[in-house]
C-alpha cells in the first residue's frame, strides 16, 4: 500500500473506528435489557444462586451482630449423647426434659424433633408380651394386672402429657414429592386461625410452595398447643438463605414451627396472610404474613429472607444433659426455647452464609429472632428491577464511552470502580438497611460490556497498528512508529498549525552524474543513496516526507511532538554529510564521480496534515517556512556550503552545534531578509579562521570594504572557499559602485 493510500485509509479509520467499540458496548447493554426483561419476575435459579453468593459475602463483610437474647436452644449435643445415651432417647426422658423446661415458664417451646414411630422402650410393649405369664399365676394374675394398669406404661403418652402442659409446638415434615405414601387421615393440626387479606382472595390462589403430604407425629405425642413444619429449602449452592413461613397442603396454608412458636409466645391467635394483586393467570403471590400487628415480609412463595445473626452459637445454648441433671445456670424464663441437636451423627446440619456446618435448630432460632425483632431482610422485586436497569443502561453506556475513547487502563479502572461502587452501594445503602437487591445480572452486564468493548478496542487497535505501520514504517524510525502505535491519537490527520523543522537535500550536478550511468547502475546507486540518507533521518527522529527524484524532503516535530526537532534536524544533516563521505569513498573507488549534496533547513510555523484531492492526498507540510528551507538548499550551491540553516533554526539549537554565519539574504518570493548560517560541528567553538571570517563579515556590513578585503584575501589564499570569493567579488563591485546610503547589508537573490 502506498503511503497516500494508507493515509487515506487511516483517515477513514480514525473517523469510524472509535465509535465502533461504543456501538459494541451499546449492543451489549440492549441485549442485556432484552434478556432481563424476558425473565419477568421469575429469576433463573442460577442467577438467584449467584445473588445469594453475593448476599453471603455481604453477611461476612458485616460480621456477626448480637441476637435479641429472647431465644435459647436446648441442645442434644455430643456431651448429651455421651452422658444420657444414644439417640433416640426414651420418650419419658424427653418428657422429663420438656417438664424441666416448662417449670422455668418459657413463652413457648418449639421442638425441632419428630416423633413418627412409637417408642420401642415403653414398658407397655413388654407388659403385653407378659400376658401368658400372668395367666399362669393364681387367679390369672388379676391383682398384678390391676396394679400395672394403674401405672403409665406408654412413654409416648408421658411425652404427650408433658407437651400438653407446656406452650409447645411440635415439628413435622412436609414431603414435596409424590412418594405414593399419602394417607387421607394424616394431616397436621396447627392451632392458628388463618385470615386472608384482601378478603376476596382464596387460599387456592396463593403461590405457596406445594406439598404432597405431611409426615406427622404420633397422635399420642401430638398433644402440644400447635404444630409447625420444619422444612426449609437450601439454594443451588446448598446454603440456606430463606425459610418458608407457609406451605400449601391440599389447598390449605400450613405455618412453620418457627412462625407458630413466635405466635404462641406473642399470645396471638390469628395469622393474617397478605396476598398480592391477582396476576394474569389468576394466581396471587404473597406480600407477607402478620402476627397481630407484626408484619413479616416474604417473597411470592411465602419465604422469609433470614437476617442471620452470625455463625454457630450466636444464641444461648444449653446442653440437654446439663438441664436433665440440673447442672444448668441459664434461665429459660420468658424465652422462646427450641429443642434440637448439634450432634453431627444426628444429621441436622446445614450450610448458611456464615458457616458450612450449622445446626438446623439455629436456623429456626434465627427465624424466630427475626420475627420478634422485625428485621428480616426484605426483597422488593420492583426495586431490584429499577436498580438493575439503571446500572445496566447508565453504567453500561458510561463504561462504553470510557472504554471507547480512553485508554485500556483507564477503561479497566472505570469498570472496576463502577463494579465496586455498585457492590459497596448495595451493601451500604440497601443490605445494611434490611433490603435485598440482586446485583449479579447488572454486574455481569458491566463486566460483559468491559470484555466486549475491550476486545473490540483490541481488534481495532490491531487494525490501527497495521495502518500506522503500513503508512509510516518506511518513513519514520522504528521507535517513533512504535510510539505512534501506542498512542495513535497523537497522529493528527487533519491539518494543524505546528512549529516544525523541515529539511531539503539535493545531489549536486545529478543530471551530469546520471548521464554516465546505465539504468541498472543508476537504480542501484539511487536505492543505496536514498536508503542510507533515509536511515540517518529516521534514526534522528525525523520523518521522510517524500523523494523528489534525487531530492529528499524530511520533517521533524510531526507526526509526533518533539521539543528538540531543530537540534535533531541539524544533527541529522551533519550525520548525512558524514555518511555521504563514507559512501563517496566507495563510489569513487568504483569509478563514479564524487557525490556532494546540499542541505537546507528551516524552523517555523507550518501547516501539517493530509493535503491533496479527495481521492489522493499525502501527509506533508506546507507554508512559507517550507519554501524557505527549499530556497536555503538551493543557496548551498552559491556559497559552496554543505548545509545552510535559517536564523530561527540556529537560535533554536542554542549553541549546541557550532554554526558559521554566512549572509543576510532576501530569497526569491520573500520581502523579509533572513540570516543564514552553516553548521560546522557538534559543540565545537569557533577556530581562528572563523573568528577572522566573522570580523571580516562585520566590517563588510559596516561598509568598511577595504578592511574587510584585507582580511578575506589572505583567508581565501590560505583556505580557498566559495564563500570568501563571493564576498571579495561583492567588495570589488562596491568599490566601483558603492551601495546606496540606506544599504543594510542584505543581498537579494532574484533566482531560486
Amino acid at each position: 500500500m502506498s503511503r497516500r493510500g494508507a493515509s487515506k485509509s487511516m483517515a477513514s479509520a480514525r473517523r469510524l473506528l472509535r465509535p465502533t467499540p461504543f456501538k459494541a458496548g451499546l449492543g451489549c447493554v440492549l441485549l442485556a435489557c432484552l434478556i432481563y426483561t424476558s425473565f419477568g419476575t421469575d429469576k433463573p435459579a442460577l442467577l438467584q444462586a449467584l445473588d445469594n453468593q453475593l448476599t453471603g459475602a455481604m453477611f461476612r463483610w458485616r460480621g456477626a451482630e448480637p441476637a435479641s437474647r429472647s431465644v435459647a436452644i436446648v441442645d442434644i449435643d455430643e456431651k448429651s449423647l455421651a452422658r444420657i445415651g444414644q439417640w433416640p432417647w426414651p420418650r419419658n426422658t424427653v418428657a422429663t426434659l420438656v417438664e424441666k423446661i416448662n417449670r422455668q415458664v418459657p413463652l413457648a417451646i418449639g421442638l425441632d424433633i419428630m416423633f413418627i414411630e412409637p417408642d420401642r422402650t415403653s414398658p407397655g410393649r413388654f407388659f403385653d408380651r407378659l400376658q401368658p405369664l400372668f395367666e399362669m399365676l393364681p387367679g390369672g394374675g388379676k391383682t398384678l394386672r390391676q396394679a400395672a394398669e394403674k401405672l403409665v406404661l406408654d412413654h409416648d403418652q408421658l411425652l404427650g402429657a408433658a407437651l400438653a402442659e407446656a406452650p409447645s409446638v411440635l415439628g413435622y415434615a412436609m414431603v414435596t414429592g409424590n412418594d405414593g405414601l399419602k394417607h387421607p387421615d394424616e394431616a397436621p393440626f396447627p392451632s392458628a386461625t388463618l385470615k386472608l387479606e384482601p378478603p376476596e382472595s382464596r387460599f387456592e390462589q396463593l403461590e405457596l410452595i406445594p406439598a404432597y403430604r405431611a409426615t406427622i407425629n404420633l397422635p399420642a405425642v401430638a398433644q402440644g398447643m400447635s404444630e409447625g413444619f420444619l422444612n426449609f429449602f437450601p439454594e443451588t449452592s446448598g446454603a440456606v438463605h430463606k425459610v418458608p413461613l407457609l406451605i400449601d397442603l391440599d389447598g390449605i396454608p400450613y405455618p412453620s414451627m418457627a412462625l407458630e412458636t413466635a405466635r404462641i409466645g406473642l399470645g396471638e391467635d390469628t395469622l393474617t396472610i397478605h396476598a398480592a394483586p391477582v396476576a394474569a393467570d389468576g394466581r396471587r403471590g404473597l406480600l407477607g404474613v402478620s402476627i397481630g400487628e407484626r408484619f413479616l415480609p416474604t417473597d411470592d412463595q411465602g419465604q422469609m429472607s433470614l437476617n442471620f445473626r452470625g455463625g454457630f452459637r450466636s444464641f444461648d445454648y444449653l446442653s440437654a444433659a446439663d438441664l436433665l441433671e440440673d447442672r444448668s445456670s441459664l434461665s429459660l424464663t420468658g424465652k422462646y426455647v427450641l429443642i434440637g441437636t448439634s450432634a453431627a451423627g444426628l444429621l441436622d446440619l446445614q450450610t448458611t452464609p456464615f458457616a458450612s456446618i450449622f445446626p438446623g435448630v439455629e436456623i429456626h432460632a434465627n427465624a424466630i429472632d427475626n420475627i420478634l425483632s422485625g428485621d428480616s431482610l426484605r426483597y422488593d422485586v420492583f426495586t431490584e428491577i429499577g436498580i438493575t436497569f439503571c446500572l445496566m443502561v447508565g453504567g453500561g453506556l458510561l463504561l462504553s464511552l470510557l472504554l471507547a475513547y480512553a485508554g485500556p487502563l483507564l477503561g479497566a479502572g472505570g469498570a472496576a470502580l463502577l463494579v465496586a461502587l455498585a457492590v459497596v452501594g448495595n451493601y451500604r445503602f440497601l443490605f445494611l438497611g434490611g433490603s435485598l437487591v440482586g446485583m449479579t445480572f447488572p454486574l455481569a452486564t458491566i463486566i460483559t460490556v468491559w470484555l466486549v468493548v475491550t476486545l473490540a478496542n483490541y481488534l481495532l487497535v490491531e487494525r490501527e497498528k497495521r495502518f500506522v505501520q503500513g503508512a509510516f514504517r518506511h518513513y519514520l524510525a522504528p521507535q517513533v512508529v512504535e510510539q505512534l502505535i501506542r498512542q495513535p491519537e497523537r497522529l493528527s490527520l487533519a491539518g494543524e498549525e505546528k512549529e516544525l523543522s523541515v529539511l531539503f537535500c539535493d545531489i549536486r550536478n545529478f543530471t551530469t552524474i546520471s548521464e554516465g550511468m546505465d539504468s541498472v547502475s543508476l537504480a542501484a546507486f539511487m536505492n543505496r543513496y536514498l536508503t542510507e540518507m533515509s536511515q540517518v533521518i529516521t534514526d534522528g527522529r525525523g520523518m521522510v516526507d517524500k523523494f523528489i527524484g534525487d531530492a529528499i524532503m524530511a520533517i521533524w516535530g510531526a507526526p509526533l511532538d518533539d521539543p528538540e526537532h531543530p537540534l535533531q534536524a541539524v544533527a541529522s544533516a551533519l550525520k548525512m554529510q558524514q555518511k555521504l563521505g563514507t559512501l563517496r569513498t566507495g563510489w569513487v573507488a568504483e569509478g563514479l564521480a564524487e557525490i556532494h549534496v546540499g542541505v537546507g533547513i528551516n524552523t517555523g510555523p507550518m501547516r501539517v496534515g493530509n493535503f491533496g484531492s479527495r481521492e489522493l492526498f499525502d501527509y506533508t507540510v506546507i507554508g512559507d517556512q517550507v519554501n524557505l528551507a527549499s530556497r536555503l538548499e538551493g543557496l548551498t550551491k552559491v556559497y559552496g556550503a554543505a548545509i545552510l540553516i535559517s536564523e530561527r533554526t540556529r537560535d533554536a539549537i542554542d549553541g549546541r552545534i557550532w554554526c558559521r554565519p554566512v549572509d543576510l539574504v532576501r530569497v526569491k518570493g520573500k520581502d523579509k531578509p533572513v540570516r543564514i548560517f552553516e553548521p560546522v560541528d557538534f559543540g565545537a567553538e569557533a577556530d581562528a579562521e572563523t573568528r577572522q571570517w566573522e570580523k571580516a563579515l562585520q566590517l563588510y556590513r559596516l561598509r568598511r570594504f577595504d578592511e574587510a578585503a584585507g582580511i578575506l584575501a589572505p583567508l581565501n589564499n590560505e583556505v580557498p572557499r566559495p564563500l570568501y570569493r563571493i564576498y571579495l567579488e561583492r567588495i570589488e563591485r562596491f568599490r566601483q559602485e558603492p551601495p546606496p546610503a540606506g544599504w543594510d547589508g542584505v543581498f537579494t537573490y532574484i533566482d531560486k
